[in-house]
């Protein structure tokens, strides 16, 4: 398959693109919106950390969770996103890989790719476009994909 996908990705929003050919426009593959990296890390948190004494003293502390909500929540993102080009991948939707992210965010996409859907990935780009339009994002990108 000669087909390019293009991923433009941050926290919040994804859209995927095809490009039938090195030069063609870009035509819209799916959409997906993430309102929940939006929200403020009160609203993510059901309460107050637990509390937790010292080993050793008489000192107390507010316990924390290794990752905080809202990073969370990206990292949910991202595996999803990644889930669904694992699932084009598979299906041989595309033979190539372009990745347009927030550059925070481009390392939560990497984490959650395998070697197979690495092995795709044609050009990473670290900017965040998922407001452009789809003539827009192309008139950015190389001219040959």
């Amino acid at each position: 398959m000669t087909d390019t996908w293009i991923v433009t990705a941050n926290s919040a929003r994804a859209t995927i693109y095809r490009a039938a050919a090195p030069t063609a426009p870009l035509a819209e593959v799916a959409s997906f919106e993430h309102p929940e990296a939006r929200l403020k890390e009160m609203a993510l948190t059901s309460d107050r950390p637990g509390r937790s004494f010292d080993s050793k003293g008489e000192g107390r502390h507010a316990m924390s969770s290794e990752v905080e909500p809202k990073a969370q929540e990206q990292i949910r993102f991202a595996k999803a996103i990644a889930e669904h080009l694992e699932q084009g991948r598979t299906s041989h939707a595309f033979g190539r890989l372009v990745l347009v992210a927030a550059p925070a965010f481009l390392g939560h996409l990497r984490a959650h790719f395998g070697a197979p859907l690495r092995a795709c990935i044609a050009l990473e780009v670290d900017k965040d476009y998922t407001a452009l339009r789809a003539d827009e994002l192309r008139a950015r990108l190389p001219e040959r994909l």
